[in-house]
């Protein structure tokens, strides 16, 4: 980096892999190239030992005019802003660099406001788990659930999941969020078990999110909960995303064991998406692959995704593994997923997620067909 700099110039080391470089008498678009030239010397490989390492940057760029101010640029918020830049560049990919704007600063002011928010709705309870029914397909009949989560908001009113789990999974608010869905959960299939014979068969689905998963006492936290509502592990199936079983696979495999011991279920959501191998995949305890709907979405128009369909339900057959469409919307698509040897499924065809009454109300007529039409 020195060897870009000027004899003027002043480069720091601000702790770890952080540093700084104050520049005079220079800019915005001298900056930005002196950026760039920084971002291509760091690329250049550094010969260790017998090995070659490559490394990359991200760089935030902020400036200041002398006559800023009474006493001049304010040196912290000079710093702050090129920090605020810094982290610009890493959420926009890493290795490049980005100007300051004060937008920026406004968006972090905005995300402290809506974590805070979050927060709040947590401790008051704003939250409430909906059920969605996943079925057998040959025969409609309920088989179990998929738990997911609402936000009662006291002004918007209901809030769905993608306007506020991204930001609950960036803050790590989805640890407690996703602990207190499992809770109400596993309490809901105790409350249908002591009131409805037919809740013995049925199983309960709850996502567990990356965050989630590399959370230390995530298998005490599920030990506990398990142990605390007294409901059968094995009517619990913890769906987690084909991508997260491929970070740090060894570490992965000794925590789904783990969690395969507290007696539970495990399926692997959005199958298909991911990247996942066949030597991967069989190291995986896993019981279930639940098909993307966007297979799902063209399995009668695009003989793609009816080919790619029915080869997971092929793959889960060899692998004693169940199956579970996702998406389902259509008469069609339903028939041509039995065709296909696809045992259960979800979607709006069957029903969209609702509160826990309407799974009452479904256990209810299985006590009592006499009562139904």
């Amino acid at each position: 980096m020195h060897q870009q700099l000027r004899a003027a110039d002043t480069l720091a080391r601000l702790g770890g892999d952080e540093f700084a470089i104050l520049v005079e008498d220079i800019n915005e678009i001298e900056a930005m190239d002196l950026a760039e030239r920084l971002l291509v010397a760091i690329r250049r490989p550094l010969r260790l030992g017998n090995r070659d390492v490559v490394c990359s940057a991200s760089i935030g760029v902020a400036t200041a005019k002398a006559g800023d101010g009474d006493d001049g640029p304010d040196p912290g918020e000079l710093l702050r802003n090129a920090d605020l830049a810094m982290y610009s560049a890493k959420g926009a990919g890493r290795d490049r660099c980005a100007l300051f704007d004060p937008a920026m600063y406004a968006g972090i002011l905005r995300e402290a406001e809506d974590r805070a928010e979050l927060e709040r709705a947590l401790a008051q309870q704003e939250f409430v788990v909906h059920y969605q029914p996943i079925v057998d397909l040959p025969t409609s009949r309920l088989i179990g659930v998929e738990a997911l989560v609402r936000w009662e908001h006291p002004v918007r009113g209901p809030v769905g999941p993608n306007s506020f789990i991204p930001l609950a999974e960036s803050t790590g608010l989805i640890v407690p969020l996703g602990r207190w869905v499992l809770r109400q959960a596993c309490e809901q299939l105790a409350a249908w078990r002591e009131q409805f014979p037919a809740a013995a068969a049925i199983r309960v689905n709850v996502n567990l999110s990356a965050r989630q998963f590399q959370h230390e006492g995530l298998v005490e936290e599920v030990g506990g909960i398990l142990a605390e509502t007294g409901v059968d592990p094995h009517q619990i199936v913890l769906e987690i995303t084909e991508s997260l079983l491929m970070q740090d696979t060894d570490s992965t495999i000794e925590t789904l064991g783990r969690l395969k011991a507290l007696g539970v279920r495990l399926a692997i959501d959005d199958f298909g998406t991911g990247y996942s191998s066949l030597s991967y995949l069989k190291r995986f305890p896993v019981d279930i692959l639940k098909i993307d709907r966007s297979f799902v979405d063209g399995i009668t128009t695009e003989h793609g995704d009816a080919t790619l369909a029915e080869a997971v339900v092929q793959l889960g057959r060899a692998l004693q593994l169940q199956t579970v469409a996702e998406g389902i919307e259509t008469n069609e698509q339903w028939s041509t997923l039995q065709d296909l040897g696809c045992e259960f499924g979800q979607g709006y065809l069957f029903a969209r997620p609702g509160a826990a009454e309407a799974i009452s109300s479904i256990l209810g007529d299985a006590r009592n067909p006499q009562d139904g039409d």
